[in-house]
């Protein structure tokens, strides 16, 4: 029987950050980065709000700062032969980042993704379709170790330019895999180029769904659904950490491993924390897997309300429910129309015609432009300009593409494009 460590009440998390936020900033006292960053501070007293808040927060760009030759020595806190693996930082935008990890620290990443697992139901008897990009990025790797350590099956696919999407539908027939595992945007390319072979997804043999990596509003968790006919649950994490907090069985909202990170939500503009359940951005303090990269108080770039009351009834329910509404940045400003892609992802995918898309902004003279390049079961391109024009009081130019276009486009990303600024 797998020892998940989950905590047994709320004083066992106090218990936790108490000792453990402590522990965090003495192991970034030794960083080079955070003795420069570092105001004084009360280490008795570290776990109080009004102390703990003095942290100034870390952000990505802090960190681009530091030269990549010189960002072991600055930053982190034990010898290059503590390193058993190095983790790319996601993201779309910017110089990428590689964090390495020690095996103390992989010993406790390893445990939260076996709980990812768990929070599903999933068990020995299952089989799992892995979809998320095989590389420097962690997440495939780590969901697929963890289901090996509970005796789940894997088939390690990775994404569509480590296996091609066809041969990926010709494994889901053959090998029956009752979970898929990937980014919701690739498993609708899945389903959009199943529907052109000619091979229904809602008769294969998946039955539930992972998906990570991009936030996902309820109208693309409705269509994957539909796609695959199968339940989908949502899991949310971040490289500089690991997996933050997951979908269960009842679908409650996605459970905070509060156990394993101090998680704030905080006012962008004042830094102070928002009151329970507003929206607000999120501040992650890794609490164990610190041994040799001391994130503390890193924004994250997610919009999210946090609850403190736990729901549901497994031994999840301990834990604060969150609710990502999106990334931070992630919206086109078209003649002074603020659109965020969040919403403009919505509008598209609520009409069940539109298969899938692509946004584009550019300049024509002294306009902007938002250019869509749609694919649609029907060709009729003017209820997309119209739907478009009645959400946002935006009229876009609109491009329709042959069906598998954009999914031989995206498949070759870690993130898919779906969003671009050709502006200057």
């Amino acid at each position: 029987m797998t020892d998940f460590r989950w905590p047994k009440s709320q004083a066992d998390i106090e218990r936790i950050h108490r000792e453990r936020t402590r522990l965090a900033v003495e192991r970034a006292l030794q960083s080079e980065f955070w003795r420069r960053r570092m105001p004084p501070i009360d280490l008795d007293r570290v776990h109080e709000h009004e102390v703990w808040r003095r942290i100034p927060v870390l952000t990505k760009e802090a960190l681009r700062e530091i030269p990549p030759a010189h960002f072991h020595d600055e930053f982190c806190i034990a010898p290059r032969t503590k390193v058993v693996e190095y983790w790319r930082s996601g993201g779309a935008t910017g110089r990428p980042l590689f964090y390495p990890r020690s095996a103390e620290d992989m010993q406790h990443n390893m445990l939260i993704f076996e709980r990812a697992w768990a929070l599903i139901g999933a068990t020995a008897d299952d089989c799992a379709h892995i979809s998320f990009p095989l590389g420097v990025h962690p997440v495939a790797h780590l969901y697929a170790r963890a289901a090996i350590n509970l005796g789940i099956g894997t088939v390690w696919c990775g994404a569509g330019t480590n296996t091609p999407s066809e041969t990926q539908l010709e494994l889901i027939d053959h090998l029956k895999p009752t979970v898929w595992i990937g980014m919701a945007s690739y498993g609708l390319h899945l389903a959009n180029l199943a529907e052109v072979k000619g091979f229904n997804l809602k008769d294969s043999a998946v039955k539930k769904i992972i998906v990570a990596a991009e936030p996902l509003s309820p109208v693309k968790r409705e269509k994957l659904e539909r796609a695959w006919g199968a339940e989908v649950f949502d899991h949310f994490g971040m490289t500089e950490g690991a997996l933050v907090s997951g979908e269960a069985v009842g679908h409650h909202g996605l459970h905070a491993f509060a156990d394993m990170y101090f998680l704030e939500v905080i006012d962008d503009q004042s830094g102070e924390p928002v009151a329970e359940g507003e929206v607000g951005s999120l501040i992650v303090t890794p609490l164990w897997s610190n041994s040799m990269t001391p994130f503390l108080r890193w924004s994250s770039g997610d919009l999210v309300s946090l609850s403190s009351q736990g729901a549901g009834d497994g031994p999840w329910s301990v834990y604060p429910v969150m609710r990502h509404a999106r990334r931070t940045v992630g919206f086109f400003k078209v003649r002074g129309v603020n659109i965020n892609h969040a919403d403009l992802e919505d509008a598209m995918f609520r009409d069940p015609e539109v298969v899938d898309f692509r946004a584009e902004l550019f300049n024509e003279g002294s306009n902007d432009v938002l250019h869509l390049h749609v694919e649609m079961k029907v060709q009729h391109k003017e209820r997309v300009i119209e739907a478009i024009r009645r959400t946002f009081q935006v009229t876009p130019q609109v491009t329709l593409l042959e069906r598998g276009t954009i999914a031989r486009e995206f498949e070759a990303n870690i993130k898919a494009p779906r969003f671009v600024d050709k502006r200057g």
